[in-house]
C-alpha cells in the first residue's frame, strides 16, 4: 500500500519518508485491527512500539493532575503514532485512543532500529520526520501560550480546516463532527469559554455552524487573532 495525499491534503508521513523508505517500514509490520472505543497504548505503558494508521483515527491524550484528559493530536490516514525515541528505553507520556474503527501496522522498536542502522536514508528521513513532529509540538505551545485562549481557538480552528477542510460555498466546511467540549479539551479551556468565543464569532459572520460541523466564511479573522505564522500544513494541522 502506497501513501497517498487525499483532497490536497498533505497525508502524515508523505512529506518526509520516500516510497522505498516506507517499503522498508511495511515489511517490519504486522496488522492490527482495533475497534473504536480501544486502546493502542496507554500512559505508563512501555514504548516499544510505533503504529501507522492505515485507516480509521486515533487521538492522543494526556492527562492532567485533577484528572482531566487533554487532547494532544487527532491522528488518521497515513500518520505514525508513538513515542518516538529509538535507542533508548521509556514509557509513553500520553494514551491513544480509537475513536473510529482503525487498521494500523504495528513496528517494534527494535525491528525499527535495526532498519535505522542498515539504511541511512531510512535513518536521515526519520530524523526529519521527529523533527517535524516536535515542530508540530512547539507550534501548538506558541498557540496556547502567547495569545490567550480565543488565539489558541482561532488556531484550532485553522489546524482543523488543513485537516478536514474542504472548499464549499465561498468557505471552509470541516468535515469532522466536533463539540464544544472536545473543544475545549483541545485547547485546555471551559466549555462555556468556548461556547462565549464561538458565539462571539458567528456573530461577527466569522464561522457557521450546523449538525455538529463548523464552516469558516473568515480565514483572514482567525489568523488575524492567532498572529498566524503561515506555517506549511503539515504543521499546523491537528
Amino acid at each position: 500500500m502506497k501513501m497517498e495525499v487525499m483532497n490536497n491534503r498533505v497525508e502524515g508521513l508523505e512529506p518526509v519518508l520516500s516510497a522505498g523508505s516506507f517499503e522498508l517500514l511495511q515489511g517490519i509490520m504486522y496488522m492490527k485491527n482495533a475497534e473504536k472505543g480501544s486502546c493502542l497504548f496507554w500512559e505508563g505503558d512501555k514504548a516499544d512500539k510505533l503504529f501507522f494508521i492505515f485507516s480509521g483515527r486515533v487521538r492522543t491524550t494526556k492527562t492532567s493532575d485533577s484528572g482531566r484528559a487533554l487532547t494532544l493530536y487527532l491522528h488518521q490516514k497515513g500518520d505514525l503514532v508513538g513515542q518516538m525515541d529509538p535507542f533508548n528505553d521509556s514509557v509513553h507520556s500520553f494514551s491513544a485512543e480509537v475513536t473510529h474503527d482503525a487498521k494500523v501496522g504495528v513496528i517494534q522498536r527494535k525491528d525499527l532500529e535495526v532498519l535505522l542502522w542498515q539504511h541511512g536514508d531510512l535513518a536521515v528521513e526519520f530524523m526529519k520526520w521527529m523533527g517535524m513532529m516536535h515542530r508540530l509540538t512547539q507550534s501548538k505551545f506558541r498557540d496556547l501560550m502567547l495569545f490567550g485562549k480565543t488565539g489558541a481557538l482561532c488556531s484550532l480552528l485553522i489546524r482543523l480546516s488543513n485537516s478536514y477542510g474542504k472548499q464549499r460555498d465561498g468557505g471552509i466546511y470541516i468535515d469532522l463532527k466536533i463539540n464544544n467540549t472536545e473543544m475545549a479539551d483541545m485547547i485546555g479551556a471551559t466549555r462555556e469559554s468556548v461556547n462565549r468565543m464561538l458565539s462571539d464569532m458567528k456573530k461577527a459572520d466569522v464561522i457557521e455552524y450546523a449538525d455538529g460541523h463548523f464552516t469558516i466564511k473568515d480565514l483572514n479573522y482567525l489568523r488575524d487573532v492567532c498572529h498566524c505564522e503561515n506555517c506549511p500544513k503539515e504543521i499546523c494541522r491537528m
